[in-house]
């Protein structure tokens, strides 16, 4: 009977890791091809240079997965009119949705904080 509590603790250190795996949130970068390397390199899942519809099926998938996700994207993606980006904006929750400027040129971010931050201080730097 020595082994019983080494099993136990196995049983219990196994349903630690099975719980902790359930639990992970999953990290996706959407857009382009110039950052998508950087943010693969990190541990990201990346979607180079998607079309509209991939973005609307990558959002899709987490919607139906019930994953908990961290996705960055990129402005493009941001303006890409996909329905369930869209849906996933709205409900908030379990998938986080940030946008980021492109490498070069002007920055034009689209999300709630920006439009509140317009709004407050008159800024018209939105295309």
């Amino acid at each position: 009977m020595v082994d019983a509590p080494d099993s136990t603790a196995d049983k219990t250190r196994a349903n630690a890791q099975a719980a902790a795996e359930q639990q992970a949130t999953r990290m996706l970068f959407l857009g382009a091809d110039s950052l998508a390397d950087g943010f693969r390199l990190i541990g990201f899942e990346t979607h180079a240079n998607p079309s509209p519809q991939d973005v609307d099926q990558v959002f899709r998938q987490l919607r139906q997965s019930r994953d908990k996700a961290f996705v960055i994207v990129d402005e493009d993606v941001m303006r890409s009119g996909a329905a369930n980006l869209a849906r996933v904006r709205r409900e908030g929750g379990r998938i986080v949705v940030i946008a980021i400027p492109p490498l070069a040129g002007p920055v034009q971010l689209e999300s709630e904080v920006a439009d509140r931050l317009r709004a407050m201080f008159g800024s018209s730097t939105r295309g």
